[in-house]
Formats: C-alpha cells, structure tokens, sequence
C-alpha cells in the first residue's frame, strides 16, 4: 500500500512516537530489573558478610524462591550469587564508584539535584542514600542491560577499565554480542593508548573517540592483501567497521570523487561525524608510515573543506590506518601539521592483551622521559 505525499510526515511522526514509547518503555523495564538484582545483591551481601547467613541459607533462598515462583528465572543459587557479586562491585566504598565520584560526577550529580536522574517507582529508595552515590546507581548502572552489566563484571576487573566499558556502553549502547567483542579487543587498552598519542601532540580531540590500533579481525583478510582488497572487506562488512570507529559515523562512500583543476581524485572512505559534526575521511594503507602519506591525506582534506564540506559544520577530519608506524617519524611528521588528523595502526588479528599493556606502559615512560628533557 503506498503512502501519500500529504499524509507521509504525519505517519512517520506517529510510528516515531510508538517507537519512542517502546524504548522508554524498554528502559524503565531494564531498570528496574537491575536496581532489582542490585537490591536482593545488597541484601544477600550484607546477611553474608554478618555470617547469618551461609553457603545453604543462599541456597534455601534460591529453592524458596523457586517453590513460589516457579516461572522466575534467575534467581538459582548462581544468579543469586551473581547478584551479590554486582552490588559489592559497586558499593558506596569501591573503587569503581570513587573513580567515577572523581571524574564524571559532577554532571550526573546536576541531574540528581533536578530530580531527573529517578527513572522508577522503585527508584526512589535511593533518596535516601548519599546524593552522590544515588546519582551513580541511577545515571550509571541502570542505563545498562543486565546482560551486558554480566559481560562487564564477568571479565574485567581492573576500576579503570569497568568505568570505561559502562560509559562507553552508555555512550555507544552496544548490546551484549558488541560489548563482548569490545572487552576481546582490547578497546580500553587500544583507546587508552590513543588517547595518550592525542594529549601528547596537544590536540583538542574529545577523549575516546579514535582508538590505536584499530582491531579489523572481522575482515578475514589474506596475508599479502592489497589496499583494494583492504578497502572492499571493509565495505562488505560496514556495520562491524561502524562498530569499531564508533557509531557517530555515518558513511558516506568509498572512492569518493573529488575534482581539483582539471584531475579527478578518489579518496579511500568518507564518512560523516555527527558529534564532532565534521567530515572523517579514512585512507588506508597496508604498509607502514611514511611521511609522504601525510601530504596527500592534507590534500584531500583541503579540497573536501572547499567543496563538499558546509558552512554550519566543522573542518573535516582524517585517519590514516597503516599497517604500523614508528612513533617518532609520527611525532616528526605530525609537528607542524596544521591540518586536524591521526595516524593510526590497524590489525586484521586479535593482539594479546598483554602486548597492548606491555605497549601503553612504554609509551607512557617515553612520554614522561620527554617532559623531564
């Protein structure tokens, strides 16, 4: 059946009002659900820790609550435990918590005092613990999936790193088979060491938005590949590649036409931001850096701020992913670079977590070597 002209608008606006209430609905559900699993959590914790209660009493609960409610799932002995696990994670006296307190709260806690942050019935217990720590339950914990909260706690451990997967998860709502491959790929490791690049060169990037290296194991790419054959994996497989850049990016096309005098050009892929609001042209290369890369990548972006980009949005942007790089001919190329820009590793194979720590650590060390100097 097709749709007239004169009522599309209407329709689309009311198919975006069911579908709005589907999510809200969607997400006060979720919500209650973990602010649930952390309630019974604290309970069971506590009883514990008092020694009232031991291995067979977390037991005996499970087997009552089964006896009851035969049609509820989640509450074995397992689940229970689990629970609890969750809510010492995240007490008012963990380090995940005080890590947050020290870096994100302010915001949050804005939300709190305008009574916003309350987002159920059930919620509203939380009035009466610490400002602070309220504002984390309700901005923090009950923004994410029980499912993904169990993906997270299950398989990092260091503060650092869980504070960056719950925002990120916030910030990106991955679901549970994407925050999974996050953690597997080193995304905190890979952003981390990114980000210390980017401070290092003074640039006024926003913090973990690119990521170095880029981890492309879902290419499935031969060795010996070619630039060709690198760039039309990516675009066989997009939505991955979206994943791993970062859903701000909508794409736009690859061997995007761009005409300079009287000479054709064609970039690699073109994509558009929609928070930094600004072009992002990726070009790819299977070899290590050289510096003449940079030239051309500068003259692509010249050419698209003059005639693709418009007048709201800001100067465009570009990535070059090479194969590898030595940090230094980087950091000599990239000093009196004008034009904002990253040079960036890929990898078509998982690396060990391990060798990413092993790198951040040493990039750290030279970075603090070059303050002393």
């Amino acid at each position: 059946m097709s749709v007239e002209n004169s009522h599309k608008q209407d329709f689309e606006h009311i198919l975006k009002l069911i579908q709005d209430a589907r999510d809200r609905t969607y997400s006060k559900a979720n919500s209650e659900l973990v602010l649930l699993y952390f309630n019974v959590g604290e309970i069971v914790s506590q009883k514990v820790h008092a020694g009232t209660w031991g291995d067979n009493t977390v037991q005996q609960l499970a087997d009552y609550i089964q006896s009851k409610a035969p049609n509820l799932s989640g509450f074995n002995r397992r689940g229970l435990y689990r629970m609890k696990q969750f809510y010492e994670l995240y007490t008012a006296d963990s380090a995940v918590f005080k890590l947050w307190a020290e870096t994100v709260s302010p915001v949050a806690t804005q939300i709190n005092n305008d009574k916003q942050a309350i987002v159920s019935p059930t919620a509203t217990q939380l009035q009466n613990t610490d400002n602070q720590y309220s504002s984390f339950i309700t901005s923090v914990l009950l923004q994410i999936a029980w499912a993904n909260h169990l993906e997270i706690f299950s398989a990092v451990k260091q503060p650092e790193q869980i504070l960056f997967y719950l925002l990120m998860n916030i910030k990106e709502k991955w679901n549970k088979l994407e925050i999974r491959r996050q953690i597997k790929t080193a995304s905190f490791e890979r952003t981390i060491l990114s980000n210390k690049l980017i401070s290092s060169a003074k640039s006024t990037l926003p913090e973990n938005l690119f990521r170095d290296p880029y981890m492309f194991e879902f290419l499935d790419l031969p060795d010996g590949h070619s630039e060709k054959d690198l760039e039309k994996a990516i675009i066989r497989n997009l939505q991955k590649f979206i994943l791993e850049v970062g859903k701000g990016f909508t794409y736009m096309g690859n061997q995007y036409r761009l005409q300079v005098g009287n000479k054709d050009y064609y970039t690699d892929l073109l994509f558009y931001h929609r928070d930094l609001q600004c072009l992002v042209l990726f070009e790819l290369k299977i070899g290590d850096f050289e510096p003449e890369f940079l030239g051309k990548l500068n003259f692509y972006l010249e050419a698209l701020d003059r005639d693709v980009k418009r007048p709201h949005e800001q100067a465009s942007f570009g990535v070059l992913l090479c194969k590898g790089k030595d940090n230094e001919v980087v950091e000599y190329a990239m000093a009196r670079n004008t034009s904002p820009s990253i040079i960036a590793d890929y990898e078509t194979k998982l690396i060990d977590k391990k060798v990413l720590a092993k790198k951040l650590h040493q990039l750290a060390q030279a970075l603090d070597k070059s303050e002393d100097t």
